[in-house]
């Protein structure tokens, strides 16, 4: 299901190919109160506030567990419908989908971490967080055909 993992100067992400359509994964990842359901790292625990649906420059909130309980801001910084969909937070790196339809029942998901736009990227890369995000997205699409296979 998983292609292997890739690294770039400061972006790590992973694909797999899911049996849904573009627009049905969409609409998982467009939604923020299903993130929860779908998140390989542990830490998203539920959407904050009650946004619906993001599309670009939408701002949503969720409630985080590391450790400790905390809540985040995000904005959605990049966005096409159905094809591609990206968010930050205050430290400005990005949690980025993009959707390839490779056949009509089938999509190609690649969920990436870049931290190329982040405020201090040696901080992110000194506590190992790419490793770990490379890890967490492995599982979040593992978790995501979960998702849509149970419907």
């Amino acid at each position: 299901m998983t292609a292997p993992g890739k690294n770039s100067d400061r972006c790590v992400s992973d694909s797999a190919v899911l049996k849904a359509t573009p627009s049905e994964i969409f609409a998982i990842l467009a939604s923020p109160a299903g993130h929860a359901s779908i998140d390989g790292s542990g830490t998203v625990q539920r959407a904050k506030g009650d946004v619906e649906e993001l599309v670009l420059g939408t701002k949503f909130g969720m409630n985080m567990r590391f450790g400790v309980p905390y809540s985040i801001s995000n904005v959605v910084v990049e966005y096409e419908k159905d094809r591609l969909i990206a968010w930050r937070h205050m430290g400005r790196h990005r949690w980025r989908y993009e959707l390839e339809p490779v056949s009509d029942s089938e999509t190609r998901v690649t969920e990436s971490f870049d931290w190329s736009t982040a405020l201090v990227p040696k901080a992110i890369e000194a506590v190992g967080y790419p490793a770990k995000n490379l890890k967490a997205i492995t599982a979040t699409l593992a978790r995501l055909a979960d998702v849509l296979q149970r419907g």
